[in-house]
């Protein structure tokens, strides 16, 4: 699946304008509505409109779509704005189309416009394609669901960009640590918009979402700051060339690797949750979280039923299993996410591991139905913790 996760980028990068998603149990069927097709963000009718829907009337395109660089579809992007409808859907594609099942919930799906009237799309499916994609865009899982953004932009009187701005004007490095663009960033947003720890605590799903999105924006910054010279001068050889572009992408998928522990630590601090990170249990396996703490968990005498631990990975189709041996004492695992939807057979398979998802708040509705009840917010695991900390 290489080749195709290298025409995937290099066509969402060529073409005019390019759309991501994550494929959810909405686009499938699996929650029981009679929509069809890939339901479709408002916010991305520039994709195949000349201007929004209007509320009140439908309307439609009909384009040729090239999947996986192998084959055709004759489709049709829909408006329906008649009677309680508002949405957005790509319908179409024929007998036996194999990108609409139960088991690509979770897949990320990638539209890319290359004229008025045919587009290319590519399907991935692995954790490791996902993220590659994502570092090669240099987006995040927070900027799927939409238009693909070509560029970093922000007004220059915007108050972030001017917090942003004085960072790295201070720096003394080429680049900070992945920890410390994660607390800047914090910093910048929370003064920007006045966050207080009484807003946060009263929504950290939204919060950590916000955070996880300033310290894109910053790293964003950051680089466009240290390489726009790098660009604009010719490379000396290919050799040069391709180590500047492995050493961009590696700085990329590093930070968005840490980028969400780094914002829990931060998270659970505040509401003055008791935990200790990367220690080093059974094996030598190091969980990402462990409440309350090391010496509780090999303390024999200590309460099972008090012990949690937490695995937070942005991804988890494939790697929800690296977690199942992380801490023996503890039979359910916790596992943090920022994956949009996975399938049925896979939660099941899950919670048959003792496996309990916990995820941001926005993104519950992007699983089947019969499971949300199962998964965790973040809020609700907080508050798990905390009254078993009491």
């Amino acid at each position: 699946m290489r080749n195709i996760l290298e025409k995937a980028i290099r066509s969402a990068q060529n073409c005019e304008i390019a759309f991501s998603k994550f494929i959810t149990a909405n686009d499938t069927g699996a929650t029981g509505g009679h929509q069809a097709g890939f339901h479709l963000h408002k916010k991305s009718w520039p994709l195949f409109f000349d201007s929004e829907g209007e509320k009140g009337s439908n309307k439609d395109k009909f384009v040729s779509i090239k999947w996986q660089d192998d084959f055709e579809t004759d489709s049709r992007f829909i408006y329906y704005g008649r009677g309680t409808r508002n949405e957005y859907r790509l319908t179409r594609f024929g007998k036996k189309f194999p990108y609409l099942t139960d088991d690509n919930v979770g897949d990320l799906l990638i539209l890319c416009k290359i004229s008025d009237e045919y587009y290319e799309a590519y399907v991935l499916q692995t954790d490791d394609e996902i993220e590659e994609f994502f570092a090669a865009l240099n987006i995040s899982s927070n900027d799927t669901n939409g238009i693909i953004p070509q560029q970093f932009q922000l007004s220059e009187e915007d108050l972030l960009l001017k917090c942003f701005d004085e960072f790295i004007k201070k720096l003394v490095v080429d680049f900070p640590t992945t920890i410390d663009i994660a607390n800047q960033a914090r910093n910048c947003y929370k003064d920007a918009y006045s966050i207080t720890q009484a807003i946060i605590k009263s929504n950290p799903d939204k919060e950590i979402l916000k955070w996880l999105d300033a310290e894109f924006q910053l790293f964003k910054t950051i680089e466009n700051n240290r390489y726009s010279e790098m660009i604009r001068t010719p490379f000396g050889s290919v050799e040069e060339l391709v180590i500047s572009a492995n050493t961009i992408l590696n700085r990329r998928k590093s930070r968005a690797g840490k980028s969400l522990e780094h914002h829990l630590a931060e998270m659970f601090n505040i509401f003055k949750l008791i935990f200790d990170s990367q220690a080093v249990t059974e094996g030598n396996k190091k969980p990402d979280f462990l409440f309350p703490n090391v010496d509780a968990y090999f303390d024999q005498k200590f309460d099972d039923n008090k012990l949690v631990v937490l695995a937070s990975k942005t991804t988890c189709k494939d790697r929800w299993r690296q977690i199942l041996n992380e801490a023996d004492r503890i039979k359910t695992k916790h596992l943090f996410t920022l994956q949009q939807g996975i399938s049925k057979n896979q939660l099941t398979e899950m919670y048959k591991y003792n496996v309990c998802l916990v995820v941001p708040k926005p993104y519950l509705k992007s699983f089947p139905p019969e499971f949300r009840d199962q998964i965790l917010t973040l809020d609700n695991f907080i508050g798990q913790v905390k009254t078993k900390q009491s």
